[in-house]
């Protein structure tokens, strides 16, 4: 291991000229030999590796691992909203913090081992006197999202004829060559995202590189063996959608990675609360529980399951994040509009995060924009319908049990001749009002929720309460354009609904475009 490592940035930045760099006893070694290097000493000292991520300790990180001690070039090979460009960019943290280059050279020429023309004419002449200077870990790495228009030229360069022009030069002289992305990123790490959208006559140009480190630039006899550590993504999806990973190049990335999404709700839920972007006005203005959290991974979960959303798509952990924004917003909102200077989520604002799922979900049909919000609906019924469960008796099992109350009939007796509406941007004195007319309905959630409530938290169970009873069926709720309503479930079947407020006519909507497509 080189000896520099143990200087101090200040050190480091003393060395200026190849002759000082020579006498501080610096030995190059290769990008692989780096990572591996600083792997090794993460493991012994038990540092996090990859701080952030979160699900993978098991199984995405050790695999990682193991190709980085190995020397591989890797393929993150997952569905969207993976965290597969997150993990390619985490191993810039396995760089050294500073290496030395030639000053001036176009690629990161390490002062002992020149790579360009440009390096070998300016050490030639200045010997010991050549500059150095330092380049930072975090410009050692480049990143290229792979589309259908990338080119030869963009990624390992073309003859310029304006650099010909300019310097006088022949175009047989190497000096006209105009390198791309990845000769630029010698020394470093190099990332295509999104790896089958790449044109497989362009993905041909990659081999040599992979396999031998060299380029071949057209019309030219030069040979530069580059040292890089490629990182490559793809989406399955990907292979049947857009393009494929042709067979050669596949062959050549060593280790192929396959990455999932949170296995269960804790880990989905801390990933979640990392990433969602909550201003500190927010937080100061909105208070919100654990169980909204619940509800919002719980979506995520519906949806993967779900008969009406592509499976091969995915579910993008982006969805989670989208919704827990949104559902902090819109309480935001209603405390903007009603002038007060605190309040506490609510479900109504869950259920307002519709727009946040219909964009990230693919159907299984093509559908209208009803359509995808109608499923976005579902699946957010099918989440408090699950956590219902987590706290309250599963009505099925109260039916059954003839010896002991049911702690749902008196809501459900006092539904048989009213209805409430609870509006979305109502106060939160009126908010409680409304819940407080329900009798039985505060006993239920003190008897059911094994915690001390403070008020704003009580209402807010009574609110879920009343939501994951109509989810049951046990009364009817029905939406309104600036709300919903509650009533008893045998009144709402004499009601004419209006189109989309019934469950089951969205269930029987949903399906007849499923049989439509088939």
């Amino acid at each position: 291991m080189p000896s520099y490592i143990s200087l101090s940035s200040a050190d480091l930045q003393n060395i200026r000229t190849l002759g000082e760099l020579k006498q501080s006893g610096y030995q190059p070694r290769s990008v692989k030999q780096e990572l591996r290097d600083n792997l090794i000493q993460r493991l012994r000292s038990k540092q996090d590796v990859f701080p952030g991520i979160y699900g993978y300790e098991e199984t995405v990180i050790p695999e990682l691992q193991r190709a980085i001690l190995a020397g591989h070039h890797i393929n993150l090979l997952g569905l969207r909203g993976q965290a597969k460009t997150r993990i390619a960019r985490l191993l810039v943290g396995l760089l050294d913090e500073y290496v030395p280059v030639v000053a001036g050279s176009e690629l990161n020429d390490d002062p002992l081992q020149p790579l360009s023309v440009f390096a070998k004419n300016l050490i030639a002449e200045k010997g010991d006197d050549t500059p150095v200077s330092w380049l930072h870990r975090d410009e050692r790495y480049t990143e290229k999202l792979a589309t259908p228009d990338v080119s030869v030229a963009d990624l390992i360069g073309d003859a310029d004829p304006i650099k010909a022009a300019t310097l006088k030069l022949p175009y047989s002289d190497e000096r006209v060559i105009h390198f791309g992305l990845i000769p630029r990123a010698h020394r470093g790490i190099f990332v295509i995202n999104e790896l089958p959208d790449l044109q497989a006559r362009i993905q041909v140009s990659l081999f040599n590189i992979l396999q031998e480190g060299d380029i071949q630039i057209r019309g030219f006899k030069v040979r530069l063996p580059l040292d890089i550590q490629f990182v490559f993504t793809a989406n399955p999806e990907d292979y049947t959608n857009r393009g494929s990973i042709v067979t050669p190049l596949k062959d050549r990335i060593d280790a192929q990675i396959i990455t999932h999404y949170p296995k269960s709700l804790e880990i989905g839920k801390r990933i979640t609360k990392q990433e969602a972007r909550i201003r500190e006005e927010q937080r100061g203005l909105v208070t919100t529980n654990d169980v909204v959290h619940d509800l919002v991974e719980q979506v995520a979960i519906e949806a993967r399951g779900s008969e009406f959303v592509d499976a091969k798509s995915g579910v993008s952990a982006r969805l989670t994040i989208s919704a827990y924004e949104q559902v902090i917003a819109a309480a935001e909102r209603r405390a903007l509009l009603n002038g007060e200077a605190h309040t506490y989520v609510r479900i109504a604002d869950f259920l307002g995060a519709v727009p946040a799922v219909t964009g990230k979900v693919e159907l299984v049909y093509e559908g209208e924009q009803e359509g995808a919000g109608i499923v976005a609906e579902k699946l957010m019924g099918k989440a408090l319908r699950t956590q219902f469960l987590n706290y309250f008796p599963d009505p099925e099992k109260v039916k059954k049990q003839k010896d002991k109350p049911n702690p749902y009939k008196p809501v459900q007796d006092w539904f048989g001749a009213r209805t409430i509406d609870l509006l979305h941007d109502a106060s939160d004195e009126d908010y409680r009002k409304v819940l407080d007319v329900v009798p039985g309905l505060k006993e239920m959630v003190q008897q059911s929720v094994p915690q001390e409530l403070s008020k704003d938290n009580l209402h807010f169970w009574m609110e879920f309460a009343l939501h994951g009873m109509s989810e049951h069926s046990l009364i009817s709720r029905n939406r309104l354009t600036a709300g919903a309503q509650f009533k008893d479930l045998l009144s709402s079947m004499f009601t004419m609904p209006n189109f989309g407020d019934d469950d089951d006519d969205d269930e029987e909507y949903l399906s007849s475009k499923k049989r439509k497509r088939r």
